[in-house]
């Protein structure tokens, strides 16, 4: 009956040793005496108690954060830029063997590559082609991590710090360009109102009955004028267009 139960016992803990379950997004590689034969996995594999050694590996997107990196552009501008990059394994057989802790590695990677890029940009570029800058950091994180068996899809610069007297000065500048624009726009008015009144005086030289008409318009407007009175001369000349018309058919 003792034998019985040593049995038992010995039984439970070899299923224990040799059965491992797999979640769908794990992959187990699987270490036979020391050489890798290959992954497995998803769901129920079954490993040689003392013979095999399994190392789980997530192939889930992973997010991580790039702590903030103090870096001096290339029109030396000190700035403190944070990042976040999103990753993840292809390849579970290069993941383990080929790098000692894929994580720890490519977020290391990640800090040196982001202070590298924004080093070689001018402060003009980061905050206004960031997409550019992201691209470029996404493409050498996504080279250097290949032979890892891990694929860089995306990177994104969360935060570019600018010193105090930066922003400043970067709010001085917005507002100067703000009244230039307006400048510019008032100039254009005021030409558009230039040219029609050259049209304008152009066809009141070709027809002097254009000028009195007005003449008489701008009358009716003032009169509109209800608590006031005006009293405005009115010239013969004037007149005399409508009086010469009035001869003729006479």
């Amino acid at each position: 009956m003792y034998a019985l139960g040593i049995i038992i016992f010995l039984l439970l803990v070899f299923l224990f040793m040799a059965i491992k379950v797999l979640n769908e997004y794990e992959r187990g590689v699987i270490f036979r005496l020391g050489r890798v034969i290959d992954y497995k996995g998803p769901g129920l594999i079954i490993l040689i108690p003392v013979i095999d050694r399994m190392v789980r590996v997530s192939l889930r997107t992973v997010t991580m954060d790039v702590p903030s990196q103090d870096v001096i552009t290339r029109d030396n501008v000190s700035v403190k830029v944070s990042a976040v990059i999103y990753f993840r394994v292809m390849e579970p057989t290069k993941a383990v063997i080929e790098v000692e802790n894929y994580l720890y590695a490519t977020s290391q990677l990640a800090q040196t590559t982001l202070r590298s890029v924004c080093g070689q940009s001018e402060l003009d570029e980061l905050l206004s082609e960031r997409e550019k800058v992201n691209l470029e950091i996404q493409e050498i994180l996504d080279r250097h991590t290949e032979p890892w068996g891990v694929k860089v899809s995306m990177v994104e610069v969360k935060h570019i710090d600018l010193p105090s007297e930066m922003q400043r000065a970067i709010a001085r500048q917005a507002e100067a360009e703000r009244e230039r624009r307006a400048k510019v726009i008032n100039a254009e008015g005021e030409f558009q109102a230039a040219a029609r009144l050259a049209e304008a005086a152009k066809i009141i030289a070709v027809e002097p009955t254009a000028l009195q008409l007005r003449f008489l318009q701008t009358l009716v407007e003032v009169s509109a004028e209800k608590n006031s009175t005006t009293i405005f001369p009115v010239p013969i000349d004037l007149l005399e267009p409508f009086l010469k018309k009035h001869k003729q058919t006479d």
